[in-house]
C-alpha cells in the first residue's frame, strides 16, 4: 500500500513583520530619491575648489564671498586666440613669471616691484625647499606678498601669486656661492633644480599663458622693461646677459664682471667630447677641467654695443630667459638627467631645438645678479 506524500505546512507572517519590512522599503526608496541634506553639501563644502587652477571636478568656491556655487561647467579654452606677440602690453598678454627660491633677497623682490610691464598682467609663481633657510625665505617672501597685496599701491598688486614647496631634499645643502658652484656638486644641484622648475612650471602654466619669463631670486637688479624689450624681438626663446657688480680694489670703483656661463653656441670641441662620454654624463660651461672651447654669450658683450644684438644660442641659462608658453605646451622641459649630455636649462635649449624653436641670446642687454 503506497503511502502519502508529506505535506509542508506554511507559516502565517507575523503582521508586524510585515509592517515593519513595508516601512523599511518606503524608508529606502525615500532614501533613494531625495535630494541632498545639508550634511551632504557641508561635506561637499569641505572639498570645494579654492583655486583657478584646482581640478575642475571639484565645485569652485569663490575665496571673495566664501559662497558655495554649483559644479563648474564644461570650459573650452581656444588656445589659437591666445596672443604671443612683440607688443604684448599693447595685446594685453599674461606674463608667468617663475623663481625657484632658495634664498630670499629683498632686492630681488624691489627689482620685480619696479618692472612697468602691467602687474595686473603678471602672475607670479614661487617654489621653495623644505630646509630651515627655505622656511626663511619663505615666511620672508610671504611678508613682502602681504605688504604688496593687501596694503601697496593698486599698480603694484599682480594678478595672482603661487608658491610651492618642494617635496624633494636639495642636492646642496650650503646656499653660499661657493658651494654652489663646485664643480662636484654641480650634476646633482642642477638635477635638483631641473626637478623644481618642472614641478613650478607644470603647476601654473595657465591656458591664457602667453609667455614664460624665468627669473632666478638672485637677480637684483634689471631694467624695469625687462620683459617688453625681450618680448620685442619676439623669438620664441630669449636670454638676457647675467652679469655681477663688485668693487674692485685696484681701481678702487665699482665694476663688472661676467657671471651666467650658460648660454652659448657650441664648439667641434664640444661635440666631440660629448661622444666620448657615457650616457649619465655632462658637459658643464665655467670649469677648466671641462675646456669646451664653446662661445659664450658672457664673453659677447662689447662696450657701447648695441643692446638690441641678437645671436642665436645652442645652451642657455635661466637666470633672465623669456619663453613663449607655447614652446612650453610643445613639450620641452628641464630635463633632469643627461640629455644629449646636457642638464636643466642647457637641456631645455636641446630640447626645444629639437622640437623646432631656436633660442636666441642678447650679448649687450644686461640684468645683475647679487654679489656675496
Amino acid at each position: 500500500m503506497a503511502r502519502p506524500m508529506g505535506s509542508v505546512r506554511l507559516k502565517k507572517a507575523n503582521p508586524s513583520t510585515l509592517i515593519l519590512g513595508a516601512v523599511l522599503c518606503i524608508f529606502i526608496i525615500i532614501f533613494l530619491v531625495s535630494p541632498s541634506s545639508p550634511a551632504s553639501a557641508g561635506r561637499q563644502a569641505i572639498v570645494s575648489a579654492q583655486h583657478h587652477l584646482s581640478p575642475p571636478t571639484s565645485p569652485y568656491k569663490s575665496s571673495r564671498s566664501g559662497a558655495l556655487q554649483g559644479p563648474p561647467p564644461v570650459t573650452r579654452y581656444n588656445l589659437n586666440k591666445v596672443t604671443v606677440t612683440a607688443d604684448p602690453v599693447r595685446n594685453q598678454e599674461h606674463i608667468l613669471i617663475l623663481t625657484p627660491m632658495a634664498r630670499f633677497y629683498q632686492e630681488y623682490w624691489d627689482n620685480l616691484l619696479r618692472l612697468t610691464y602691467p602687474h595686473e598682467l603678471i602672475t607670479l609663481g614661487f617654489i621653495l625647499p623644505k630646509t630651515k633657510e627655505g622656511n626663511q625665505a619663505t615666511a620672508a617672501l610671504q611678508q613682502q606678498i602681504q605688504k604688496t597685496q593687501n596694503r601697496g599701491p593698486e599698480k603694484d598688486r599682480f594678478k595672482s601669486i603661487i608658491i610651492l614647496r618642494q617635496d624633494f631634499d636639495p642636492a646642496v645643502a650650503s646656499q653660499d656661492e661657493s658651494e654652489r658652484h663646485k664643480l662636484g656638486n654641480q650634476k646633482g644641484r642642477r638635477e635638483v633644480m631641473a626637478k623644481a622648475r618642472n614641478s613650478l612650471l607644470f603647476t601654473t602654466l595657465g591656458p591664457s599663458t602667453s609667455w614664460v619669463l624665468w627669473l632666478d631670486a638672485d637677480i637684483v637688479e634689471s631694467p624695469p622693461t625687462l620683459i617688453q624689450d625681450l618680448a620685442s624681438h619676439d623669438k620664441p626663446i630669449i636670454v638676457a646677459n647675467c652679469f655681477q657688480k663688485y668693487y674692485d680694489p685696484e681701481s678702487k670703483k665699482m665694476a663688472e664682471r661676467p657671471y651666467d656661463f650658460n648660454s652659448w653656441q657650441d664648439s667641434e670641441t664640444a661635440l666631440k667630447m660629448a661622444e666620448q662620454m657615457g650616457p649619465d654624463d655632462i658637459l658643464l660651461e665655467g670649469y677648466a677641467e671641462l675646456a669646451t672651447y664653446r662661445t659664450l654669450l658672457a664673453y659677447m658683450s662689447t662696450s657701447g654695443g648695441s643692446k638690441d644684438l641678437v645671436v642665436p644660442l645652442d645652451g642657455v641659462g635661466g637666470t633672465a630667459l623669456l619663453v613663449k608658453a607655447d614652446v612650453h605646451r610643445d613639450g620641452a622641459m628641464f630635463p633632469a638627467f643627461s640629455f644629449y649630455h646636457l642638464i636643466e636649462s642647457e637641456g631645455f635649449a636641446k630640447m626645444a631645438k629639437r622640437l623646432g624653436w631656436q633660442p636666441y641670446g642678447l650679448p649687450n642687454y644686461k640684468v645683475y645678479h647679487y654679489n656675496e
